[in-house]
């Protein structure tokens, strides 16, 4: 494994700074777009006349679709090209939108979410693996991590910035959507979908990628070859165990960390007073993902004190998280708890990147988008796990106790790491 040279923006080519912006500005506005109705989703398929358990369907749906097009996809991405298929993931996302818009019929939402797994699959390791393969060009052998962390910051505040915007609209625009026969969260959705349209004109006219031969075959080739492509990349895995650890640890960690993500705004609704309750927990929404963009600025820097040992740096972040998620579990008052919710959210954001980092030197530029793709599905199927295990938990026990053994999921995730760490360690001597 070749050596890296420490990253430094005044340093870099003027063609490598100018790729970092443009990929920043790209995840802040693709993720400002989702950042628009991420607040109000909840929200407005209750006002759609959705219970909770069509709202967990619904859900489901999505999550189904994501994991199980993901793999097609990322070796679809190989084949053709990042750029086309993030093109077709943007459409994807627009379908979805028009859909949710255009209806209250339970089944046609059914196609809506199934349209956001869809696109949610055709995003996974395209212009992620774009990024990094042409950073690499413009600045060989130059530590990555930190350029990663700079796109996982905008990437972030997109999301933070959208969350606060998307749930202010309908308080400022709703009773003109009312007047049109529309729900007032429809202005949050129809803003998201203008926004959209501005990714898919800056994909289009920005991002450059050379050609690649147009196989008509390909996507079909693409479901054909799934075994196969779980195949290599497990051959892959087991001729690189560190990877193997690596996904492992992250299907951990998933697992803990996700449950907080989806519960904890009922967990902390009943500890508001309930005239402002939605208005904070929208006002929280916004201040989890500031506070993953503040981790993710971070990052760099808690690299730095463990001299960019990625694998160390992701074991003491899991660490940290295992400590937070107890510390959270237990609070009972609204003050407590935002401060030490905020807390875990910044560590979440200091997560990321080191366990990118540690992927991008395990894999080549072959296989990137594949294995990419791999990692979001294990995620994704940690996530399933956790998300089962934790409901079943809540309702027999309660959300705290969920929460704990989630933390338990958090250790088993430090001692994955800390051997991911020893071996890549032994192979950098």
């Amino acid at each position: 494994m070749a050596s890296e040279t420490d990253f430094s923006h005044a340093l870099l080519t003027g063609a490598a700074r100018r790729h970092i912006r443009v990929f920043q500005i790209h995840q802040f506005l693709d993720r400002f777009a989702m950042g628009l109705t991420v607040a109000v989703v909840a929200l407005a398929l209750t006002d759609r006349g959705m219970d909770l358990f069509q709202i967990s369907l619904l859900f489901g749906i999505y999550s189904v679709t994501t994991m199980t097009m993901e793999l097609p996809f990322g070796g679809l991405a190989d084949t053709i090209g990042r750029k086309p298929v993030f093109l077709a993931a943007v459409v994807a996302s627009l379908i979805s939108l028009a859909l949710f818009l255009s209806t209250r019929d339970f089944h046609v939402l059914e196609l809506s979410f199934a349209f956001i797994g869809l696109g949610r699959a055709l995003r996974s390791g395209t212009l992620d693996a774009w990024f990094v393969e042409t950073f690499r060009a413009a600045a060989p052998n130059v530590d990555v991590q930190p350029a990663l962390a700079r796109a996982q910051w905008a990437n972030a505040m997109g999301l933070a910035v959208g969350a606060v915007l998307g749930g202010a609209l309908p308080d400022l625009f709703g009773a003109v959507a009312e007047r049109h026969g529309a729900s007032v969260y429809d202005v949050s959705y129809v803003a998201s979908f203008g926004v959209m349209l501005g990714v898919l004109v800056y994909t289009l006219l920005i991002i450059a990628e050379p050609p690649r031969p147009l196989d008509p075959g390909a996507l079909r080739q693409g479901f054909a070859t799934v075994p196969q492509v779980i195949r290599d990349a497990g051959r892959l895995a087991l001729r690189h165990p560190a990877l193997s650890v690596l996904l492992t640890a992250l299907a951990f960690f998933l697992m803990a960390t996700n449950p907080v993500e989806v519960i904890w705004p009922t967990y902390a609704k009943p500890m508001l007073d309930e005239g402002h309750a939605n208005t904070v927990i929208g006002v929280l929404t916004a201040t989890y993902f500031f506070s993953i963009a503040l981790g993710a600025w971070l990052s760099p820097r808690v690299s730095r004190l463990f001299r960019r040992r990625h694998a160390v740096t992701l074991a003491a972040a899991f660490a940290c998280l295992a400590g937070i998620q107890v510390a959270l579990a237990l609070q009972e008052g609204i003050a407590g708890f935002v401060l030490v919710f905020i807390a875990y959210s910044i560590v979440l954001g200091v997560s990321e990147t080191p366990a990118s980092s540690v992927l991008h030197r395990c894999v080549e530029d072959r296989q990137r988008s594949t294995m990419l793709s791999l990692r979001s599905l294990i995620q994704q199927l940690g996530a399933a796990l956790g998300l089962v295990l934790a409901g079943a938990i809540a309702d027999l026990y309660s959300t705290q106790v969920a929460w704990l053994v989630g933390a338990v999921c958090l250790v088993i995730a430090v001692v994955l790491t800390a051997i991911l760490a020893r071996r890549l360690g032994a192979e950098a001597a």
